[in-house]
């Protein structure tokens, strides 16, 4: 059964309730990019370069205008004005996200350079070509109709912008029966995967010319799992635990790059 943008948002509230509950909530909710596997760049160091890897392709400047769809709590939308001081709207399907986004913002000093919002991305509030570029990390995964996610995207972009993306992925050659912590991955946290090899004629039919298409995973998911797994060790309560997607190979993560013509 595909989750609603409805429970997806509540998940996100939850999980926002229950970090700020612990303390404080990690700004970045993504996974980490390295060099190559075995590089000593901490995790937190390699998150914020995975949203540099973003970032730098979306070709902006000062003054241009950004929409983050699937913001998080802020942290990419804040990187972004720092590398770029590019104006970033961010939206989010989790309420408690936004109002979070929102206080980090402004104790930042970017309130002025940010705006977040709760909405769907299924269905954007804004005109179109309201934007020279947009971003999502790591968010089309929650959204059940990507083809109506990507169409939308085109429409907000001016012609010319970029479409920067992460998405999760099955890769090839997939087995025969799915990977038990994969469909549980899936299940706890409210995800579908796609397929890779469907992404450009998906890009293609919203309107999209694809730029780049790069399988990243051996930057990305097998050392952030194995961090994790030893960040969290034996804790209870979650979603899932990470240490159960280390070392399954079809396990991947890619980055896209479109532009509208």
């Amino acid at each position: 059964m595909t989750p609603t943008p409805e429970a997806v948002g509540r998940l996100y509230d939850d999980l926002l309730e229950a970090e700020l509950e612990g303390g404080a909530a990690d700004p970045n909710l993504h996974i980490g990019y390295w060099d190559t596997p075995d590089s000593p760049v901490p995790r937190a160091e390699a998150v914020v370069r995975f949203t540099d890897e973003h970032v730098r392709r979306l070709h902006v400047t000062t003054g241009d205008r950004v929409l983050d769809m699937g913001c998080g709590v802020g942290g990419p939308a804040l990187r972004a004005v720092d590398l770029t001081g590019a104006h970033v709207t961010g939206i989010s399907i989790s309420a408690a996200q936004i109002t979070h986004a929102t206080h980090l913002a402004k104790s930042a000093g970017h309130a002025d350079n940010t705006k977040f919002l709760h909405a769907d991305a299924m269905a954007l509030p804004f005109p179109d070509s309201s934007f020279d570029a947009v971003m999502a990390i790591e968010s089309l995964i929650h959204m059940p109709d990507r083809e109506r996610v990507l169409n939308e995207a085109r429409r907000v972009l001016r012609p010319g912008g970029r479409l920067v993306l992460t998405e999760l992925f099955e890769r090839a050659p997939r087995p025969t029966r799915r990977h038990p912590a994969i469909t549980e991955f899936c299940r706890a946290s409210m995800v579908s995967l796609p397929n890779a090899d469907d992404y450009p004629a998906l890009l293609h039919r919203a309107g999209l010319r694809l730029r780049e298409l790069l399988d990243i995973t051996d930057h990305t998911v097998q050392r952030n799992f194995r961090e994790l797994a030893d960040l969290v060790g034996d804790a209870k309560g979650l979603l899932f635990h990470p240490r159960d997607l280390v070392g399954v190979p079809e396990f991947g993560c890619f980055l896209a790059v479109a532009e509208h013509p």
